[in-house]
This record gives C-alpha cells, sequence and structure tokens, in this order.
C-alpha cells in the first residue's frame, strides 16, 4: 500500500503498525517520538495497535527541550 511519511511517498507492506513503521524507517530514539497519522496524535502505548491504511499521512515529532 501506498502512505506518507514525512512528506514522502512510500510503498509499504499491507496490515503495518506504526510501531513497525518506526523500525522499518529506523527512527532515532524511538522512546520520545510523537508520531500523528493523518494529523492526529498516537499514543505510544497504541502503536503496536495502530494499523495503517491507504493513504494515510505519518509524521514523526520530536520536541526539543532547552533554554535557560
Amino acid at each position: 500500500m501506498k502512505i506518507i511519511v514525512s512528506g514522502e511517498k512510500k510503498e509499504v507492506a499491507d496490515n503495518l503498525t506504526v510501531a513497525a513503521l518506526i523500525e522499518q524507517e529506523k527512527v532515532e530514539t524511538p522512546q520520545y517520538v510523537t508520531v500523528s497519522v493523518n494529523e492526529e496524535f498516537i499514543e505510544s502505548g497504541s502503536f503496536a495497535d495502530r494499523f495503517l491504511h491507504e493513504g494515510d499521512e505519518v509524521e514523526f515529532l520530536y520536541f526539543m527541550g532547552g533554554g535557560k
């Protein structure tokens, strides 16, 4: 199936979960990534249960702390 990952069109296996996509994309520090699918945030505890569908748009977001 075709999905969009961080703005890039990709061909991925059917029945792919968010967790499997994170592994497939070799996301750095996956424990700190926030994922949105079609602009809806997915709870990290649901990554293994959330299946992706044809045409989904997935974004990996990293929140950085800092400052004084």
